[in-house]
């Protein structure tokens, strides 16, 4: 493996430790995928430092465990701020 590699998934996983951050906002933050951040938390970080691997993954698993309470609130603010845009052009 690369060492520009084993170093990105060690800063990813010790960015999600840091800001609690969804695979998502990590791939946005450093320019790569989401398949490149799950990848490079759960396998490549596995071999390179298993108790972060641990860590951030615990992070990453309750992320995936509230995704749809997220997804509900995030439904509900787009219909809220729908209605109060109505409101005003009336």
């Amino acid at each position: 493996m690369k060492r520009e590699v084993q170093l990105r998934a060690a800063e990813v996983a010790r960015h999600i430790l840091k800001t609690g951050a969804t695979v998502r906002a990590c791939a946005d933050a450093f320019g790569v995928s989401k398949t490149t951040i799950h990848k490079d938390v759960t396998e490549r970080l596995m071999q390179i430092d298993p108790s972060l691997a641990s860590e951030a993954r615990k992070v990453l698993d309750a992320n995936k465990s509230e995704r749809h309470i997220r997804g509900g609130m995030a439904t509900r603010e787009k219909y809220r701020r729908a209605r109060i845009e109505r409101g005003a052009k009336e």
